[in-house]
């Protein structure tokens, strides 16, 4: 009974979650009340703050639900591969992402942070961006150090240039392809763009590229 009760409590929290995630999406967090939340789920309000304090804690449990750090990413790929360069571990890490992001309610709720939700009470979507991309910074910058430190970056970039160079690249395809998904596909031509600038970061390429 308890195993049962437990089960039927996650299975609420999800459902709940789902119908955020249509509705924030639908009407944008600060136009959607938690009674629109609770109807979409045919559920009560109650069964929504049994969970949740408030619409700010729903709504950071929907950012949580699909965020995945990326050292978790790199330890998804280097584990089974046990891969010696930095560089094709971070490499792989961006196929596996892109991929990732392409997943419509991934895809949803990055669509909900950047584009459906404004500044109000305990959200603060830029606060949440900002934080992101500094647990994503970090990360790039300890692979690409350790690239730098094994002679396995092009000699005329930093790790911190590097770092930069990378993060604006996907932070450039995602915010294109997220304005309009259906006119290509991100892991495809974001993929390759991945692998185009890879080869310009490795030591053997020809291309002499700016660490100012």
């Amino acid at each position: 009974m308890v195993r049962r009760t437990k089960a039927e409590a996650i299975a609420t929290r999800e459902a709940l979650l789902d119908a955020a995630e249509t509705t924030f999406f639908d009407n944008g967090v600060a136009r959607t009340s938690l009674e629109q939340i609770a109807r979409h789920a045919g559920m009560t309000r109650g069964a929504v703050y049994w969970h949740f304090k408030n619409k700010a804690a729903l709504f950071h449990a929907l950012i949580e639900r699909v965020r995945m750090p990326f050292e978790e990413l790199i330890e998804e790929v280097d584990k089974p591969a046990r891969l010696d360069s930095p560089l094709e571990t971070l490499r792989l890490v961006c196929h596996r992402g892109l991929a990732r992001l392409e997943q419509p309610h991934i895809c949803r709720v990055h669509s909900i942070l950047l584009h459906r939700c404004e500044f109000f009470g305990d959200i603060n979507p830029l606060e949440m961006q900002n934080r992101m991309a500094q647990e994503c910074h970090d990360e790039l910058y300890a692979q690409f150090h350790k690239a730098y430190e094994q002679h396995m970056l092009h000699p005329s970039l930093s790790p911190e240039t590097a770092t930069h160079l990378l993060q604006s690249t996907l932070g450039g395809l995602f915010h294109d392809w997220l304005r309009q998904p259906e006119r290509f596909s991100l892991s495809e031509k974001g993929g390759a763009l991945i692998d185009t600038l890879f080869q310009l970061m490795s030591p053997s390429s020809s291309c002499q590229p700016s660490s100012r």
